[in-house]
């Protein structure tokens, strides 16, 4: 069998394309076609709806994919768990890693790692939970560290690194500011109901913190005014601090701030940050022992 020819359907399948596909293999669009044509002819099926500019996937191109993916990541498991028989410590680490927070943990850790690692080289990907998922299910990431509500534990596996409450925030000018707790002691809780007038600023819609914050608005009895949305906690922190809106954050953003005030709400919403890698998967050496540093960064700093 020739994995190459596995990996040159699976990116057909992938960029809908042969003309991209023939890009990222780095290998010209004839040569790719010629290696297409000659598996149909080799199956006697067809793998692919053609058209122009689009390649889609036939019944059969749908089940060959499927288990071409199957076949290159039991090789790559196999590698991984030689690998670790024999204690070599090479190989490649794929880690997916949430916007934002991901980075800073992964240059605060990356040192311990390569020092117990010099030679795997790990690829990091700073992308948002849906796309860790998707890339992880079909094996292009190894690893992953999403902030989730509820788990697909018939794809994924997951492991506890962080919880975390959603803390509402607001400017220090605001009347219901003079309510908030002292600096150094636990938030006081208030309810969304005092806030219907106000102007907020919140995550983008369809992200997973906003899909958890809307049902927050709508127990309140009211859609909120929102003036602007965005991908970055950091930008909505600073929106909160120029006084231009109310916000909800994750509370390992509610760094402490003269400008701002923070109050935990009464139904008291979380979420959790968890690795995740494929069911059933072998996870290498090297990989568990990625989780347990993210798991200490994560216990030392409170704050980011």
């Amino acid at each position: 069998m020739d994995l190459r020819q596995l990996e040159y359907i699976i990116k057909i399948a992938d960029e809908n394309s042969i003309t991209k596909a023939a890009e990222r293999l780095y290998i010209t669009q004839s040569g790719l076609n010629q290696q297409l044509l000659k598996l149909e002819a080799e199956l006697g099926i067809q793998l692919f709806h053609r058209s122009k500019n689009d390649f889609r996937l036939t019944e059969a191109g749908h089940i060959y994919v499927s288990y071409a993916r199957k076949i290159l990541q039991l090789k790559q498991e196999a590698y991984n768990i030689l690998n670790d028989m024999a204690d070599n410590k090479i190989g490649t680490l794929r880690v997916g890693l949430t916007p934002e927070r991901g980075i800073p943990m992964f240059m605060d850790i990356y040192p311990a790692f390569y020092a117990k690692y010099p030679n795997i080289t790990i690829e990091p990907l700073e992308v948002g939970v849906k796309e860790q998922l998707s890339r992880i299910s079909k094996g292009y990431l190894d690893l992953g560290f999403v902030t989730i509500t509820e788990r697909d534990r018939n794809t994924y596996e997951y492991i506890h690194v962080l919880s975390e409450d959603l803390v509402l925030a607001i400017p220090r000018s605001h009347p219901m500011a003079s309510l908030a707790a002292a600096p150094g002691e636990p938030y006081t809780e208030i309810s969304l109901d005092y806030f219907k007038k106000d102007r907020f600023v919140l995550m983008t819609r369809g992200s997973t913190m906003r899909n958890l914050i809307n049902p927050l608005f709508k127990a309140a009895g009211y859609s909120p005014n929102v003036l602007f949305e965005s991908a970055s906690n950091f930008t909505l922190r600073s929106i909160v601090k120029r006084r231009i809106g109310c916000t909800i954050l994750p509370a390992i953003y509610a760094c402490p701030d003269d400008e701002i005030a923070y109050f935990y709400l009464p139904s008291r919403p979380s979420w959790e940050l968890s690795a995740v890698y494929k069911k059933g998967s072998y996870q290498m050496r090297a990989a568990r022992d990625f989780i347990q540093l993210a798991q200490e960064y994560w216990q030392l700093h409170p704050y980011i």
